[in-house]
């Protein structure tokens, strides 16, 4: 991590204390005055004692006239008012990091939100860092395996890489960072490093008490930059957990697991942040340095000789317009994109994830192997071939294809629903015990479900199970109802599955 020559205890320097007085109020933006030579630079902090209350800390954002800039205001400016003094801390905003901030929940400027005692750390740093040098970055092509059967074998994520979680609302993408938050802390070790960006209140309680609930909060962190507050606190929130997690990777030499949920409300906060400033916005009403801004944070994201930063982002695609701006920013500093679509969530298809759409840059015979790369292939052009035939199968129904097209339908289907599993993060809700399944189970079931080996096997038997076996287990399990008269029929059960693929006619 780049540092300079500035104080990292997070007192202010004496030296960098010029006075400052508060000349203007425009809602979180504040205009202020300071002497000849001692104007602060951009990205420092200042912080402004509020009569009566806790001081409140902005950051300088423009140099707006001579002898005055514009900062924002990191806190609700309620109280303030002009005249008040202003102090320059001569620095970016510094933030505890190291040990101390483990098992703790904090907000933008590295204070407890967790009801825990204040935060006493013997260092801190601030939160505006340069990328790696260039020749220091270590990228890694080894795969992440997760146990999550879709995103192994269709979307494999590097160790020390960036995977985005693209869709719009009610897909399940925190579902999914939550579950693989879950399943990389316990088997791949690390310190994990959540950060929440502009979402609801609700879901950083339920994330907090998750983990809590779950043993895995003590060896987090977790930083909180909620909707409800000011565009500067979840601009930068983001930073925050960034920079708690380069500290760990360069001073303690770890292996650091970054979750940003979500990184379109940093895109989103940044236009708001534009917007206060009077900067002149795009076509649609981004700002003009929304690439720059993303840039500067997903550059940092990088593993190095000192130790690694594999990161899970997940990305609100607004209408579900994968060409929107905001998106569009974040795909290019991605190794692998997984698109979850409100289709298959409709069908209850968890998760949700689009085989067609999302792509990794390590699904290469060069990183995971001929068969790997050979096998999702298949996987991808039979489920292309059924999504051509989607039209014909509703109007005149499956009896009407081919013999060969009626074969790649069918094992279309099978595939769809074996690439759905049971999640542990939903077990209290579903009731069923979430899997984790190794890439070599995940290879051969899919092999054989190609290959044919399963054509007679009812659908159903696929859906929301673990491996092959499990799926000819659910099968055994069904014969048995069957030839059970009080249990539910085999037409009854293929009548529900129709129903759940969206009402397309039934194989037999």
């Amino acid at each position: 991590m780049q540092t300079d020559d500035r104080t990292d205890d997070g007192r202010s320097d004496p030296g960098h204390e010029p006075n400052g007085e508060l000349v203007a109020i425009h809602d979180v933006v504040l205009e202020i005055a300071f002497p000849e030579g001692s104007l602060p630079r951009i990205g420092d902090a200042l912080s402004i004692p509020r009569p009566g209350g806790k001081a409140i800390i902005a950051e300088v954002r423009s140099h707006s006239a001579p002898g005055r800039v514009r900062a924002l205001a990191l806190d609700n400016p309620a109280g303030l008012h002009r005249g008040l003094d202003v102090i320059g801390t001569g620095k970016p905003l510094p933030i505890p990091v190291g040990e101390s901030v483990l098992g703790r929940a904090l907000n933008v400027k590295g204070d407890a939100v967790d009801h825990g005692d204040p935060i006493e750390a013997d260092r801190h740093i601030g939160i505006e860092q340069d990328p790696p040098a260039m020749v220091d970055q270590r990228p890694s092509s080894e795969p992440y395996e997760t146990g999550i059967k879709a995103l192994d074998l269709l979307v494999p994520m590097p160790k020390g890489g960036k995977i985005g979680l693209f869709g719009g609302a009610g897909v399940g993408k925190t579902v999914l960072v939550m579950e693989l938050m879950q399943r990389t802390i316990t088997h791949e070790g690390g310190v994990p490093v959540f950060a929440g960006v502009g979402e609801r209140t609700r879901e950083a309680n339920e994330v907090y008490l998750q983990m809590e609930d779950q043993g895995l909060l003590e060896d987090s962190v977790l930083v909180f930059g909620q909707m409800h507050e000011t565009p500067g606190a979840r601009f930068r929130v983001a930073h925050t957990a960034l920079t708690v997690a380069e500290h760990f990777r360069d001073h303690d030499h770890r292996d650091v697991l970054l979750f940003i949920d979500n990184i379109y409300r940093f895109a989103q906060a940044g236009m708001e942040v534009s917007a206060l400033l009077g900067r002149i916005p795009s076509e649609i009403g981004y700002q003009p340095t929304l690439d720059l801004e993303m840039g500067k944070l997903q550059e940092r994201i990088a593993s190095t000789t000192q130790g690694s930063i594999t990161s899970v982002q997940a990305i609100y695609v607004p209408a579900d317009d994968l060409t929107d701006p905001g998106v569009v920013a974040a795909f290019a500093h991605l190794d692998a994109s997984g698109v979850l679509t409100r289709d298959l969530a409709s069908r209850s298809f968890y998760p949700a994830l689009d085989p067609l759409r999302s792509s990794s840059s390590l699904l290469n015979p060069r990183f995971v192997g001929e068969e790997h790369a050979r096998i999702a292939q298949r996987v991808k052009t039979t489920l292309a071939e059924y999504e051509d035939l989607k039209d014909i199968i509703q109007i005149l129904g499956i009896e009407e294809l081919s013999g060969e097209q009626r074969t790649t339908a069918l094992r279309a289907r099978r595939l769809e629903r074996f690439l759905t599993q049971p999640l542990f993060t939903t077990e209290r809700y579903t009731g069923q015990k979430g899997v984790s399944v190794p890439l070599e189970e995940t290879l051969r079931g899919v092999r054989e479900i190609l290959d044919g080996h399963h054509d007679d096997v009812p659908e159903q038997a696929f859906y929301m199970v673990g491996t092959i076996d499990d799926v000819l287990d659910k099968a055994q399990t069904f014969k048995d109802e069957d030839d059970d008269p009080g249990a539910p029929s085999s037409d009854r059960r293929d009548l529900e599955d129709d129903r759940e693929g969206g009402g397309e006619a039934n194989e037999s």
